[in-house]
């Protein structure tokens, strides 16, 4: 059973959001974006600060609209919010040891969506590391425990994350030696995520059911945006997950927790969004296609479609 249910104001809201971002851009195909909403109505069961358990969480009724919200896509740096959740775990088990070192990696991975920080991190959750290709038996070895962190999800027993793939590092350049291997020949064991999967794992953090409420206090620490980071436009190739991505589309005042992915061929966020005179909700949106990831108007755009939406709910 989802942990949304569908709601016909939010479609009919939705689909004409949807209408209005291909209307604006022609190149955008429906089948080039993937998206989850989640609208959290009165009594607001997220970012309490603790006041409800995750046992209370998960009986709220939650509104919700996807289109194609359970399409396996590549989720490029959107991966690392699977690596926060389980990293976190993982400590609050005794399966990691704290350190200042991990600390740092883990900051990184979040605020400045590092790749090598990421690298530590995988390495932390799973007892592996990148190098050299490896004989069989070993190589064998090395990804049944690669695998630690899907076999850890699975574990759950959510039905938004039984089609997800996270058992890869993230890449600047790309995978080499073990990790090329692993990755497969046509890259088929790369990291896949679907929009639903990733709000699943976004609602449980901001509702404070992720691991604990104290760690999902510290995870949304690290989400948080700064808006005025819209008007900052980053070097050529980089990014700083608010300018061209949906808090650019949002009005000054609002607040947004978030986690935005990037490459040559995707343009994601993640957002958890407070307007200032609306309801709080989650957006989930993915993009694919070349020119569609070099849009930094595309996100923002979206955002706002969506935000007009929220008006209307409330009214």
């Amino acid at each position: 059973m989802p942990f949304y249910q569908s709601h016909s104001q939010l479609t009919a809201l939705a689909e004409q959001a949807l209408t209005d971002t291909w209307a604006e851009f022609p190149d955008l195909t429906p089948d080039q974006i993937a998206l989850t909403w989640l609208v959290y109505d009165r009594p607001i069961p997220v970012n309490t600060g603790g006041a409800i358990t995750a046992e209370e969480l998960w009986k709220y009724p939650v509104r919700g609209f996807n289109h194609r919200g359970g399409e396996r896509i590549y989720p490029a740096s959107i991966a690392k919010l699977f690596y926060l959740l389980a990293i976190h775990e993982w400590l609050e088990q005794g399966m990691a040891t704290p350190s200042a070192e991990l600390d740092r990696a883990i900051g990184d991975m979040i605020i400045d969506s590092s790749n090598d920080a990421t690298s530590l991190v995988v390495d932390i959750l799973t007892g592996t590391t990148s190098g050299p290709e490896l004989s069989t038996g070993p190589f064998t070895t090395w990804q049944a425990q690669r695998n630690l962190i899907n076999r850890y999800y699975q574990s759950l027993g959510w039905a938004e994350l039984e089609p997800i793939n996270i058992n890869q590092k993230t890449w600047s350049e790309g995978p080499y030696g073990r990790e090329r291997t692993f990755v497969g020949e046509m890259r088929e064991n790369r990291n896949m995520a679907t929009t639903d999967a990733v709000a699943r794992i976004m609602h449980s953090i901001v509702g404070g059911a992720a691991v604990s409420g104290d760690r999902s206090s510290q995870m949304m620490q690290l989400l948080h945006r700064d808006l005025n980071l819209a008007q900052t436009i980053p070097d050529p190739g980089d990014e700083n997950q608010v300018y061209g991505f949906l808090g650019a589309g949002l009005p000054p005042e609002s607040q947004i927790w978030s986690k935005a992915g990037w490459t040559s061929q995707v343009r994601h966020d993640a957002a958890y969004i407070e307007l200032s005179d609306r309801s709080p909700y989650l957006l989930i949106v993915f993009t694919e296609g070349t020119a569609i990831s070099q849009n930094r108007h595309l996100l923002p755009f979206i955002a706002d479609r969506f935000a007009t939406a929220m008006s209307q709910i409330d009214a």
